[in-house]
């Protein structure tokens, strides 16, 4: 087992840091998650960061760790950790901005999560090793990462345009083009010697990007979410969670009219300004 790298850590220790405090906390969750909403209309830029660091829950954090912590090593140290750093942070941005693309009009939509900038390390490293070998959990294959790439774009295409799951394809995809790109610029000679897997990738992509670009009715998402009872989902937070956020509302109100106002706890008090918002 490879040594796990400082920046690594620290990486790990951030996320599970701030998962920790989302977790225990509504309204820190609530604060900085990814919405659509509050991005576009409350001009909330930092979400598309800070929303990179929560987490649906640990097992959704456990499975965005063990992947960072799979393809960092080979890769921070082939581009330095500065640059390794760089294409973390923008892929996540990167991963966040594209699925704010595809659900613009989806004012409810809400994700949390830092698979757009692991996806971004997963492609930068497709780039970069295109015939390392990728495996699967629990399954005893190893395939190219070459391939492995090509058919996740598909997947995620697929994913983005039916819309069957509560998935966070649009960010998965918007950060490993990304990651792949920026491992480009920081290496351009792979454009060279790795050509033909990285033109695999991009292709599909680009075609995708131009139909939802210029036929936008290619791109019909009736509901961005599934019908799925959980509060939080990978990727897509709690979109079931208004019904839950009236009824703490209510709550509050009442305990307002039958002590008063003063009498509420701190987090009520807190919980009432930010659900009244």
């Amino acid at each position: 087992m490879e040594k796990i790298s400082l920046l690594t850590l620290l990486l790990v220790i951030i996320n599970g840091g701030i998962t920790y405090k989302g977790l225990k906390d509504f309204v820190f969750l609530n604060t900085f998650s990814f919405n659509v909403d509050k991005v576009l209309v409350n001009k909330d830029y930092k979400r598309i960061i800070t929303s990179g660091f929560l987490h649906v829950d640990w097992i959704h954090f456990t499975f965005n760790m063990i992947t960072l912590y799979f393809f960092s090593t080979n890769l921070e140290i082939y581009i330095g950790g500065f640059a390794f750093l760089t294409l973390y942070l923008i892929s996540l941005v990167g991963g966040n901005l594209f699925a704010l693309y595809i659900h613009k009009n989806h004012s409810d939509y809400t994700a949390v999560g830092a698979s757009g900038a692991v996806s971004g390390l997963v492609f930068a490293s497709i780039a970069l090793f295109p015939a390392m070998k990728i495996g699967f959990i629990l399954l005893p294959i190893q395939i190219p990462a070459w391939i492995y790439g090509v058919a996740y774009v598909l997947y995620c295409i697929y994913g983005i345009k039916s819309q069957k799951d509560n998935i966070g394809h649009e960010a998965h995809l918007g950060g490993g083009i990304v990651g792949l790109l920026i491992a480009i610029i920081i290496k351009p000679t792979v454009l060279v010697t790795n050509y033909f897997p990285i033109l695999l990738i991009l292709i599909p992509t680009l075609i995708f990007l131009f139909l939802i670009i210029k036929k936008p009715h290619f791109l019909i998402v009736s509901n961005p979410f599934s019908k799925s009872k959980s509060l939080l989902t990978i990727d897509d937070k709690y979109n079931s969670s208004k019904v839950s956020n009236q009824n703490e509302l209510n709550k509050i109100l009442d305990k307002i009219n039958k002590k008063g106002y003063d009498k509420l706890s701190k987090r009520d008090k807190e919980k009432l300004d930010q659900l009244s918002k």
